[in-house]
């Protein structure tokens, strides 16, 4: 994928892993909470793919910058409504979208949002 156009003027993370149960679990969540790797399982299976592994995400205006001390601080978005990101595939592929649905962390601005997209 190339990046051709984004009005977040790069705020994206690519070091942290989609979220999954045990990160609920570990923020004390007792009942069973909606994650990205679920989501991307389940998508999958859907459409017929066998995927053997959960590839490391790019998680869209996720604001996660790298600290001086090298800790990873993840921030509330710094987005606004209406921004986007436009991307050319370079190749075939298939994609998973997963709106993030942590409504724990500040990561999400505590109010997980919908996602849309456009094919064309």
């Amino acid at each position: 994928m190339k990046i051709i156009e984004d009005s977040a003027s790069g705020t994206h993370d690519t070091l942290l892993a989609a979220c999954d149960r045990y990160r609920y679990e570990l923020l004390g969540c007792k009942d069973y909470h909606r994650n990205c790797t679920d989501n991307f399982w389940e998508a999958m299976v859907d459409v017929g793919c066998k995927p053997v592994g959960l590839p490391s995400p790019f998680n869209l205006w996720q604001n996660t910058p790298v600290e001086l001390d090298g800790t990873i601080k993840p921030n509330p978005p710094v987005t606004k409504k209406g921004d986007y990101i436009v991307l050319r595939a370079e190749m075939d592929l298939v994609i998973c979208l997963s709106a993030c649905p942590q409504d724990i962390t500040s990561i999400c601005g505590n109010k997980p949002r919908t996602a849309h997209f456009e094919i064309y």
